[in-house]
C-alpha cells in the first residue's frame, strides 16, 4: 500500500514536471511580444528542469522539443548545441529513435539553409538509427520518410538514378502502410525524376498514379494538388512533343475560373504554357502571342520573378518568328538577366542556346558561355553524386569495422577460455589485456575520425571562408611586397648596365627581362586571387571562441571574450564577420609577438546602434604618435575601411594597448525555412 502510494506520488510529480516544461517551451516559442532574451531564458529554465528528469526517454523528448524551439527562434547556435547534446545522450543510452530524430532535425535545419550535402549525411545517419528499431508501422514510416528526404536532395542535385532507388524503396514502405498522402508524394517525385531523365512515358505513368491517390486522402490543399498534378501531366505532353494533348490539358486548366481566383500563380504558369503550346504546335499564332504577353504582364504585376525568365524567353521566340529581331533580342537579354539573378541554371542554358541562333554577331560569345556553364554544371553534378556515394560508403565502412571489432573481441574471449582450460592462465590474462587495449584504441581512433568528419561537414562554410581570406591576404602581400622588391631590383640592375662591358650588359638585360616576366606573373596571380568572393560565415561566436582558445593554449597568454547576446551574430553580413575575425586574430598575434602581454581581453558589443570591437592587453605598449606604421597596421586599417568603420589605437609605453573598431551593423535577409520535411515540387517548361 505504501509502495503504491509512493509510486503514484512519483508519477504525479513527473506529470507536473512535464506540464511545466511544456509551458516554458510554448512560452518561448509563441510569445512573440517578448524580446529574444526573455524567450531564451524560458528555454534555459525548461532545459534545467528537463535534465532533472530521471527517465531517459522523456528527458530526450523534452530536449528535442527545446532544440526545435531554438530553431524556431532562429538561434542556430542554441539549436546546434542542444541537438548535439541530444545526439550524445541518445548514443550513450542507445535510444535509436531519439538519435534518428535528432539527425533528422539537423538534416532539416541544414536543408533549409541550403547545405544540401551535409543534410544528406544526417539523413543517412537518421536512416541507420531507425533501422536499429524493432520493425513496426512506426519505424517503417520513419524509414520511408527519411528515404524520401534523401531522394528529394538527390533529385535537387539531378542525381536521378540515386533518387529513383531511394524514392522507390520509400514507396514500397508507404504502400504496405497504406499511407496514401506519402504514396502520392513518392509518385509525384518519381514523375519529376523520370521527366528529368527524359523518360516521358514513365513520368506520365507516375503522375497519373499520383493523381489517383490524391482522391484517397483528405487535405486542406487537395484542390491545389489536383491542379498541380494536371499541370505536371500537361508539361510531360509538351516536353514529349505531343502538342495536341498538351493543348487539351492546358486548355482545361485555363478555363477553370476557380484556378484563376484561388491560385493566380499557377494560373499564370498555365497561361504561359498554353501560349507556348499554341506557338510550338503552329495552331493559333495570334492567340499564342496574346497569352504569352498576358503572362509577362501578370508576372510583373504580381512580382512573380520566378517564372518571368521563362515567360520573356517564350515571348522573344514569338517576336523573333514575326521577324522583329531587335525586340526579340531585348526580351531574350532580359530573360538571361533574370535567370542569372534567380540562379535558374536550366533557364540560363536555354536562353543562351536561343541567343546563339538569334544574335549572329555575338553567337560565338553566347556559345562559349553556354559551353562553360554546361561543363560547370556537369562537374558540380558529378561531384555531388560522388559525395553521396562517399557518404554511403564511409557510413557502411564504419558499421563493418565496428562489427569486425565485436567479432574479434568475441574470438579473443573464446581463445582466452581455451587457454585457461589448457592451464596457461597468466599468459591469457596478459594477451587478453593487450588485445583489449588495442581494440579500444582502434575503436576510439575510429570514433575520433568520425567526429572529425562530422566537424568538417558542419564547418564547411567556415573552412571555405578561411580559404578565401587566405587568398586575399596572399594577394595583398604579393602585390605590395614581393612585386615592389622585384621592381627595385630591376631598376638597380638597369643602373649597372652603363658600368660594364658588352657581355655584362647583355647578361644584365636578360636578367631584367626575366624579372619583368616574373613581375607580370605575380601581378596576374595577385589579380586572380583578389577576385575571390566571400561566402557566408556561420557560427561566428563559436569561431571566435575557438580562435581565442587556440591562441591562449599555444602562447600561454590569458585571453577572454565578451560579446553582446542581443546581437544576431550569425545574421551579420559575411564581410563584417570575416574582417572582424581577422582583426582579432592579427591583434592577438601582436599581443603575443610584440607586446609580450600576459593577458588580453576581446569585447564585441552594441553601443548606440553601432558595433564596437575592442582588443586590449597589458603588454609593454608603444608610442602611437611616433614610429613607422608596419604592414600589419596597414592591413588592419584596410580591413576596417572595407567595412566602412573607424579604427582608434590607444597606447603608451608600459601601459598596454587598446584597439577599438567601430562600425555599423549590417544584416543579411533571411526567409523563414519550411518546417515540413517533404518539398512540394511543380514542374515548369
Amino acid at each position: 500500500m505504501c509502495c503504491g502510494k509512493q509510486r503514484k506520488e512519483k508519477d504525479t510529480n513527473m506529470d507536473t514536471q512535464a506540464v511545466t516544461i511544456n509551458q516554458w517551451i510554448d512560452a518561448a516559442r509563441d510569445s512573440t511580444e517578448l524580446d529574444l532574451n526573455h524567450r531564451k531564458a524560458y528555454l534555459k529554465r525548461a532545459t534545467e528542469m528537463a535534465f532533472a528528469i530521471t527517465n531517459d526517454t522523456l528527458r530526450l523528448d523534452h530536449l528535442s522539443r527545446i532544440s526545435l524551439a531554438y530553431k524556431r527562434l532562429n538561434d542556430s547556435l542554441g539549436f546546434r548545441k542542444m541537438n548535439e547534446r541530444v545526439v550524445q545522450l541518445s548514443k550513450k543510452g542507445r535510444l535509436y529513435k531519439a538519435l534518428g530524430e535528432s539527425h533528422w532535425d539537423m538534416a532539416a535545419f541544414l536543408k533549409s539553409h541550403g547545405v544540401m550535402d551535409s543534410a544528406y549525411f544526417h539523413y543517412q545517419k537518421a536512416h541507420k538509427s531507425f533501422q536499429m528499431l524493432p520493425v513496426d508501422s512506426t519505424s517503417l514510416s520513419l524509414r520511408g520518410r527519411i528515404l524520401y528526404g534523401m531522394g528529394n536532395i538527390q533529385e535537387y542535385f539531378q542525381d536521378f538514378l540515386g533518387a529513383e532507388v531511394h524514392i522507390t524503396e520509400a514507396l514500397r514502405i508507404f504502400e504496405d502502410l497504406e499511407d496514401y498522402r506519402r504514396i502520392y508524394n513518392c509518385n509525384n517525385l518519381l514523375g519529376i525524376v523520370s521527366n528529368g531523365m527524359n523518360n516521358h512515358p514513365k513520368s506520365l505513368e507516375y503522375y497519373q498514379k499520383a493523381g489517383y491517390y490524391i482522391k484517397k486522402f483528405v487535405s486542406e490543399n487537395q484542390q491545389d494538388l489536383l491542379w498541380e498534378n494536371k499541370n505536371n501531366i500537361a508539361h510531360v505532353f509538351l516536353k514529349d512533343g505531343q502538342y495536341l494533348k498538351a493543348k487539351e490539358a492546358y486548355s482545361e486548366l485555363f478555363s477553370d475560373k476557380a484556378l484563376q481566383k484561388e491560385n493566380p500563380a499557377l494560373y499564370n504558369k498555365v497561361t504561359l504554357s498554353l501560349g507556348h503550346v499554341l506557338f510550338k504546335g503552329n495552331s493559333n499564332f495570334p492567340k499564342a502571342e496574346e497569352l504569352v504577353r498576358q503572362a509577362v504582364t501578370l508576372n510583373d504585376s504580381m512580382g512573380f520573378s520566378e517564372d518571368q525568365a521563362r515567360a520573356k524567353q517564350f515571348y522573344s521566340e514569338i517576336i523573333a518568328a514575326k521577324g522583329d529581331s531587335l525586340k526579340a533580342k531585348r526580351y531574350a537579354l532580359e530573360s538571361l538577366k533574370i535567370s542569372k539573378e534567380t540562379l535558374n541554371t536550366n533557364r540560363h542554358l536555354e536562353v543562351l542556346r536561343f541567343l546563339t541562333s538569334l544574335d549572329s554577331e555575338n553567337a560565338v560569345a553566347y556559345s562559349n558561355e553556354f559551353y562553360d556553364l554546361s561543363e560547370k554544371v556537369k562537374v558540380e553534378e558529378r561531384a555531388q553524386r560522388d559525395k553521396f556515394a562517399r557518404i554511403r560508403l564511409e557510413t557502411d565502412e564504419v558499421i563493418s569495422q565496428n562489427e569486425a571489432l565485436t567479432r574479434g573481441k568475441f574470438i579473443w574471449t573464446l581463445v582466452a577460455l581455451g587457454l585457461l582450460l589448457a592451464g596457461i592462465a597468466i599468459y591469457i590474462i596478459f594477451a587478453q589485456r593487450a588485445s583489449n587495449n588495442k581494440l579500444k584504441y582502434e575503436q576510439k581512433q575510429q570514433e575520433a575520425n568520425q567526429e572529425i568528419y562530422n566537424l568538417m561537414l558542419s564547418q564547411q562554410g567556415k573552412f571555405e571562408e578561411g580559404k578565401q581570406l587566405e587568398k586575399k591576404r596572399i594577394s595583398e602581400e604579393l602585390h605590395d611586397g614581393v612585386l615592389g622588391e622585384m621592381l627595385g631590383i630591376r631598376l638597380f640592375l638597369s643602373g649597372l648596365n652603363d658600368k660594364a662591358d658588352e657581355d655584362a650588359v647583355e647578361q644584365r638585360a636578360g636578367l631584367i627581362e626575366k624579372l619583368r616576366e616574373v613581375e607580370e606573373d605575380i601581378r596576374g596571380i595577385s589579380h586572380e586571387l583578389s577576385d575571390a568572393s566571400y561566402q557566408k560565415f556561420y557560427n561566428f561566436i563559436v569561431s571566435l571562441e575557438d580562435l581565442i582558445h587556440t591562441i591562449s593554449e599555444s602562447s600561454g597568454m590569458k585571453c577572454s571574450l565578451t560579446y553582446d547576446e542581443t546581437v544576431d551574430w550569425d545574421d551579420l553580413e559575411g564581410d563584417i564577420k570575416i574582417n572582424a575575425y581577422r582583426i582579432v586574430q592579427e591583434s592577438l598575434k601582436n599581443c603575443v609577438k610584440h607586446a609580450e602581454a600576459e593577458s588580453a581581453e576581446v569585447k564585441f558589443m552594441l553601443r548606440e546602434e553601432m558595433l564596437q570591437l575592442t582588443i586590449s592587453d597589458n603588454g609593454v605598449g608603444f608610442d602611437s604618435n611616433k614610429g613607422k606604421k608596419g604592414i600589419g597596421f596597414r592591413n588592419l586599417l584596410s580591413r576596417v575601411q572595407k567595412m566602412g568603420g573607424t579604427l582608434h589605437i590607444d597606447s603608451a609605453k608600459g601601459k598596454g594597448t587598446t584597439l577599438t573598431v567601430t562600425l555599423e551593423p549590417k544584416y543579411i535577409v533571411r526567409q523563414d525555412p519550411k518546417e515540413a520535411p517533404e518539398r512540394k515540387v511543380m514542374v515548369n517548361v
